[in-house]
This record gives C-alpha cells, structure tokens and sequence, in this order.
C-alpha cells in the first residue's frame, strides 16, 4: 500500500510534463505548434460569433507574444492561426463564403493578385467542414502556407507575402472580420 503515494506522485509528475493548454469556450488549445520548423506560441485566442452563434475559437500563434497587429500582418516570419469548429451549423461552402468576405475585408476588395491562392485555399474545405474539425493555416516564409486539417496536411498553398498580409489581415487588419475576436488572439 505504501506504493501508492509513490505512484500519486509519478502519475501527477506526468501530467505536470504533458503540453499545457488554454481553454476558451469549452475548446482546449494547445499553449504551442510547430510552424516551418520553430515553435509557435499562443498568443491569444478568442470565439468567432456570426448571428449570435459561436461559429469557431481562433487562436494565433507567434515566435514570441505580441499586440501590435501591424506588425504581425507585415512579418515576414512563421506564424499559425488554429480555427478550431464549435458549431454543427457550418458548412463547407459557408466556410468558404466566410473566408472569401474576410479576404475582401481585408485587401479592400483587390482579391485579384492573390486569386490562385485563395482558391487553393478554399479548396481544402470541399471534404466537408464538422463540429470539432480544426484547421491549422501555418505561414512558413519562402514556402507559403500549409494548412492542416485536425492534425492531417491537406496542402501547401504556394505563396508569398502579399498572400500571407491578406491572410492574417483577415483577422488583424483596421477591418477585421470581427473586432473583438482580434482583441482576443492579440491576448488584449
């Protein structure tokens, strides 16, 4: 019987090992992701409501913390946004139609340059979109965009700056696709 103190103790030495995370919405996201070979942390993350539904917790990860918006939008550095699905109200092509808006939003609709893209892009939606699916949209500069579907590569999306300041403008950019969900992913 007196093993069992020691095994507490291992048990909970284990759990204090394993990758923490950071729960919003009932959602846990992990406190870190690979990205073109560095560690991304989690900078913040906040809920994604359209017509008062919760539609999709949004987390961004950085090499290190930071709230200046601009600044992210411009680097020319590894950094991920996970869009973890909390709603069984979204579909592929609402996926689509959300993102294609936000891509508007965010290049003052000038969509044309970066059109190639944003198609592949869309592309990965077309298996189908489910509560509980999460997207990880990975920057990794000279590469482009990998993008990974409940921890499953679907694609690289073969871009470059203009692209991934498109991207991100998404969020973070002075029209966010929602303000206070750029507040939230820049730990405000």
């Amino acid at each position: 019987m007196k093993q069992a103190p020691v095994l507490l103790s291992l048990f909970a030495a284990l759990l204090a090992g394993a990758a923490p995370a950071r729960e919003v919405a009932d959602i846990e996201l992990p406190e870190s992701l690979q990205g073109g070979g560095t560690e991304l942390l989690l900078n913040g993350a906040g809920v994604r409501t359209r017509f008062f539904v919760d539609v999709y917790v949004g987390g961004l990860y950085l090499m290190q913390p930071s709230r200046d918006a601009a600044a992210i939008i411009a680097a020319d550095e590894p950094m991920a946004i996970r869009l973890h699905i909390i709603t069984g109200l979204i579909t592929a092509g609402l996926m689509r139609e959300s993102i294609e808006a936000g891509f508007e939003r965010s290049t003052g609709g000038d969509t044309d340059p970066i059109r190639r893209e944003i198609d592949s892009l869309m592309g990965v939606y077309d298996d189908g979109v489910a509560k509980q699916d999460f997207f990880d949209l990975v920057y990794v500069p000279g590469k482009g965009l990998d993008v990974f579907k409940n921890g499953t590569h679907r694609a690289t999306v073969e871009s470059g700056l203009r692209f991934k300041r498109a991207l991100f403008g998404i969020w973070f950019s002075d029209r966010p696709i929602q303000a206070s969900l750029k507040r939230g992913m820049l730990g405000r």
